[in-house]
């Protein structure tokens, strides 16, 4: 096999994939791990950072909730709110386990899309 029959065949996507997906990002979070060994959990700008990872994701939730896309949007507000509430609920009553709260808040809203689907 020739490099023009590997390149031609079905394997360059693969290349591709390799070359500007995995590589360019796992430079960054090597990089990650050299720098934050000596960065402090308590400095001021790894609280900024995290406030405003916080703020950005709950911009994401908010506007799923509120202005839905696809399938989604078939689903009434009152029920994905209260998905929202059940998968909340759950992460109270499973000791704070985020794994949990997702499938419950998952599998609520499956539910109502079923129930109130077309």
């Amino acid at each position: 096999m020739t490099q023009l029959d590997w390149w031609s065949g079905g394997l360059w996507p693969y290349a591709a994939l390799i070359l500007f997906g995995f590589l360019p990002s796992e430079f960054w979070r090597a990089l990650s791990v050299f720098v934050g060994r000596r960065v402090d959990e308590g400095s001021p700008l790894l609280e900024w950072v995290r406030a405003v990872s916080t703020a950005l994701l709950a911009g994401v939730v908010a506007n799923i909730l509120l202005t839905p896309s696809g399938a989604l949007a078939t689903v009434p507000l009152a029920a994905r709110l209260a998905a929202m509430a059940i998968g909340l609920a759950a992460y109270f009553a499973l000791r704070k386990s985020v794994i949990m709260a997702v499938i419950a808040g998952e599998a609520a809203i499956i539910g109502f899309a079923w129930w109130f689907g077309p």
